[in-house]
């Protein structure tokens, strides 16, 4: 579980570099210094393309790594129910000779 829960660790902090690099390439393309043509258009619709996948995919890593992490939480202990009576016992039966004698 520990080996699985580090695995996702990693997921996650390589999710977050790729935003951090996709969010950095787009703040070159729309630098306000920087005119944007014809070309860099297509970079950057490719650029936020790519930003959203990449933040996608960091909202599925962090779901199931929150998923798992809670699962793992400590269930509260079941109160205990009070103890059920048992049934009263059955009445012995009669003998064969106080029923005839009742006849």
């Amino acid at each position: 579980m520990l080996s699985a829960l580090l695995g996702m660790h990693d997921d996650l902090a390589i999710a977050e570099r790729s935003i951090n690099v996709h969010r950095d390439h787009l703040a070159r393309l729309v630098h306000p210094e920087r005119q944007i043509g014809r070309h860099e258009v297509s970079h950057l619709l490719d650029g936020s393309r790519r930003l959203a996948e990449a933040v996608a995919v960091r909202d599925v890593q962090a779901k199931s790594v929150a998923a798992v992490l809670q699962s793992l939480a400590r269930v509260p202990a079941p109160t205990p129910s009070p103890p059920i009576p048992s049934p009263p016992l059955p009445a012995p039966p009669l003998s064969a000779r106080t029923a005839a004698r009742n006849r």
